[in-house]
């Protein structure tokens, strides 16, 4: 049967199948793993540091274009605080700033960071394709994709623990972006799911918002690979390979 005649998931079934997509996040990632078991150099912890910026840059966008293709007044204030969240109401504030005072933090200039030079084109290619998402989307499958802040409070938390205990060459005041996130997570990933269960209201908008979590996800992963390729340690090959192929037996 079509998911066009298909009756719509009961309002709990819709939010069940939302946050059943943490089995595809990206915290179980070998890199992650790897990260939070304090085994990466100080160069690997750059890398991912220079590369994750590309996406922090582009959420901004992403949260524009969800503003421009959403013809809902009192939607579009709900979302608005997510640009300024980011850029800052004045320079040197939000998301993006605190990011690259962790840059700095690691030893990275903020040059080199800005100007992107250590970007790898897999990521460049996965955050391009999420910001196409965002584009081309209708607005609430896009706010569903934005759903993996329902993830990323725990993840914060073992990486401020993790950064604590085996990164301590990085200051403390580098890790502000982590802390901050714990709380602004959870309270956006409350916002967007009211959105997502309310606005996707047809069988097929729901189907598309859990596809659309799921690509996020892929999109996410898609990033650590290539960052993990761009910056493995040909010594540590095999065991990435072995790490990779435990986590896929495991799903």
């Amino acid at each position: 049967m079509s998911s066009s005649i298909q009756s719509t998931w009961s309002t709990e079934e819709f939010r069940q199948k939302l946050q059943g997509v943490h089995r595809h996040y990206h915290h179980l990632h070998p890199f992650h793993r790897r990260m939070n078991a304090g085994g990466l150099s100080p160069s690997q912890l750059r890398g991912w540091v220079a590369n994750r910026f590309y996406y922090q840059r582009s959420i901004p966008q992403k949260d524009a274009s969800i503003l421009s293709n959403c013809s809902i007044p009192d939607v579009r204030r709900i979302w608005l605080h997510r640009i300024s969240d980011h850029d800052g109401m004045r320079e040197g504030e939000g998301g993006i700033e605190a990011w690259l005072r962790l840059g700095e933090a690691c030893g990275l200039s903020r040059q080199e960071i800005l100007d992107e030079r250590h970007v790898v084109p897999g990521v460049r290619f996965a955050v391009d394709a999420y910001l196409a998402l965002a584009r081309t989307k209708p607005w609430p499958v896009a706010v569903a994709a934005s759903l993996t802040e329902l993830f990323a409070p725990e993840l914060m938390a073992d990486r401020i623990k993790a950064f604590e205990q085996y990164y301590t060459w990085v200051p403390a005041w580098g890790l502000e972006y982590f802390r901050s996130r714990i709380l602004r997570a959870a309270t956006d990933s409350d916002e967007g799911m009211e959105l997502t269960l309310r606005y996707c209201d047809t069988r097929d908008l729901q189907e598309q918002a859990v596809r659309a979590l799921q690509t996020k996800c892929d999109i996410l992963r898609s990033q650590l690979d290539a960052i993990s390729a761009a910056y493995r340690d040909p010594t540590d090959a095999a065991t990435m390979v072995q790490e990779g192929r435990h986590e896929r037996r495991q799903q």
